[in-house]
């Protein structure tokens, strides 16, 4: 088969090599084991695991000049099998996914097929737009989706699992409106549980449910990444919205505003925390559920991720009687889970642990949690001042927001109590700097603050599918490694476990900065942060960059993800400040 211009399409070995998919020598063993047993050779890839199911189209369709999909919920209408049938779909080997008018979009497994495209054709009526899909994903769906005529909201239905259940409701659940009669007894609220079953089983932190022309799209957040969900048909988004609404407690009747709910469910046996947030846009409202679940809770230090000489200081800064701890980071980076695990190390039936958060996210024993409401006037700065009354011993502030909290954090952690707090800056040094910029005496936080980490999420290679790879030349020297010799790093190819991403989970990069004497001498200074990072670095402090490297280089991540996440600019402008660079 020729490509255009009379330039020969690339061979499908040929192509994955040079994709860098797969290595020669890995593509003339495949080639061997082909010959020998005979199969064809994308699929003795994808069942060896040395590609993706995902990579496996995306090379077919690239040699066969077509588009290619992997076949899931949301992107077929179940409602048209009929049109080809169930053994006709077998045999031809595809099945028809939407209509647009005229034109039927299938999926095929030979979409080059001029007979098969025109018997499809002659069946249903329509112009026939061909898709490539893999055999074994089309006759999945047609299994799933036989049956005869299959209803949309029969098929929501079907997939109804009623292992969830609201456990939090009150009394008033605020005004109700038409919308109610759209969701009593119909797949809407099928829909919305299947939704919920599915993120919480994947282990995901958000839902998005997202208006838009066509009707509306379900996505969620998995390791830091929004993936497709589901897309439900045009009409459903009111509905769907009054449904979440209706269960987060929420006024159905204002669609103008921007709302703030939350709920406690039951889901795969267990409670579950969920917070919404509704949002107006122009194609209508958009909801956002965050999940809570107490089981994804590591509140252990040692599962998080430090390597073992930045856990060491952390529980050093944590195990003085005294001062301030900030953990720094950007939103989503895990910054209230290390509190958490903090809080876990130094709980015990003799200290009296406060914690003042907005909101409380995961309850802990022994703990005293309160929930900010600046609604009502209880703002963080008011419920510190009230909690010093309360003979703390360990006070957890969610996040230091404005000067007012900064300056009673600070006065706390002078007068002998252990103030643990978040502060969004890019790293641990850079929580000084932020302080100051609170108008908060250099003199006082020199005294106070007995160390910072600064922290982000990378992805986890999935243990599934990952392989040893080594990185490009460029790549190797973002990451500040000259010398590589045979230091190799491990990559996921993408599987079913872990949807074709090659990561599954994640683990967390920490930069600790223990305030020694020596840093307390230039914090007393007001020096900028550079002067800060050049003492560190005397002290043997580690950036984050090169923590993330090491991590990489000890397997659990890319080192691709690692630069991605990481600053790229650890010594900024200074040209004295240590690299801390690493030799592989």
């Amino acid at each position: 088969m020729s490509a255009q211009g009379g330039q020969p399409r690339k061979r499908l070995g040929e192509l994955l090599v040079s994709t860098g998919a797969l290595t020669a020598a890995q593509l003339e063993a495949a080639l061997a084991e082909q010959k020998a047993s005979g199969r064809v050779l994308g699929e003795l890839l994808v069942e060896d695991g040395m590609i993706s199911s995902q990579v496996l189209v995306r090379s077919l369709a690239e040699c066969l000049g077509v588009r290619g999909c992997l076949l899931r919920h949301g992107l077929i209408d179940p409602s048209l099998l009929p049109l080809i049938g169930e053994e006709e779909a077998e045999r031809l080997k595809v099945i028809p996914m939407f209509r647009v008018r005229d034109q039927l979009t299938v999926a095929m497994a030979e979409p080059q097929s001029i007979p098969t495209i025109d018997r499809l054709a002659h069946l249903t009526g329509c112009r026939v737009r061909p898709v490539l899909a893999l055999e074994p994903n089309i006759l999945e769906y047609i299994r799933k989706y036989a049956g005869g005529n299959v209803d949309v909201n029969e098929f929501l239905t079907s997939l109804a699992d009623t292992d969830v259940e609201v456990i939090e409701r009150e009394q008033d659940e605020g005004p109700k409106t038409n919308l109610d009669k759209m969701v009593q007894g119909s797949p809407i609220v099928n829909l919305v549980n299947v939704a919920l079953l599915t993120s919480v089983r994947e282990g995901a932190s958000d839902i998005h449910i997202e208006p838009h022309a066509g009707g509306t799209r379900v996505r969620c957040r998995i390791d830091g990444k929004l993936r497709d969900l589901m897309s439900p048909p045009a009409g459903m988004h009111s509905a769907i919205v009054s449904r979440v609404k209706v269960i987060g407690l929420m006024d159905i009747a204002e669609r103008r505003l921007p709302q703030e709910g939350r709920v406690k469910i039951v889901a795969e046996g267990r409670e579950i925390d969920l917070r919404v947030s509704s949002m107006p846009t122009l194609m209508g409202e958009k909801l956002v559920i965050r999940i809570l679940d107490k089981e994804n809770l590591k509140v252990r230090l040692e599962d998080l991720g430090f390597r073992e000489s930045a856990l060491k200081t952390f529980t050093r800064i944590l195990n003085q009687p005294h001062g301030l701890v900030l953990v720094t980071g950007p939103t989503g980076s895990g910054k209230t889970t290390t509190l958490y695990s903090a809080l876990d190390l130094l709980r015990s039936p003799e200290s009296n642990i406060v914690t003042v958060e907005d909101p409380v996210e995961y309850q802990l024993d022994l703990v005293n949690q309160t929930n900010v409401n600046e609604g009502i006037g209880l703002t963080f700065a008011r419920v510190l001042r009230s909690t010093l009354r309360q003979d703390p011993d360990i006070i957890m502030i969610g996040e230091i927001r404005d000067h007012e909290t900064a300056r009673v954090a600070v006065q706390a952690a002078l007068t002998g109590h252990m103030v643990l707090a978040t502060l969004h800056t890019n790293d641990a040094p850079g929580a000084v700097a932020r302080l100051l910029d609170m108008t908060i005496e250099s003199y006082l936080l020199s005294s106070a603050l007995s160390g910072s980490v600064g922290q982000r999420l990378a992805r986890r290679v999935c243990e599934s599918c990952s392989m040893r790879y080594h990185p490009s030349e460029s790549v190797l020297a973002d990451a500040g490694l000259s010398e590589v010799g045979s230091a190799t790093f491990r990559k996921g190819t993408g599987c079913q476990a872990c949807h074709n991403s090659g990561f599954k989970g994640r683990v967390g990069i920490y930069e600790v900065m223990e305030v020694t004497p020596p840093v307390r001498r230039v914090i007393h200074t007001g020096a900028p942060t550079h002067e800060i990072r050049r003492v560190l670095g005397s002290e043997g402090y580690v950036p984050m960059r090169d923590e993330g490297v090491r991590l990489a280089q000890d397997g659990h991540t890319s080192l691709e993800e690692v630069l991605r996440v990481t600053k790229s600019d650890d010594v900024e402008d200074v040209p004295d400040a240590p690299a801390g660079r690493i030799a592989a």
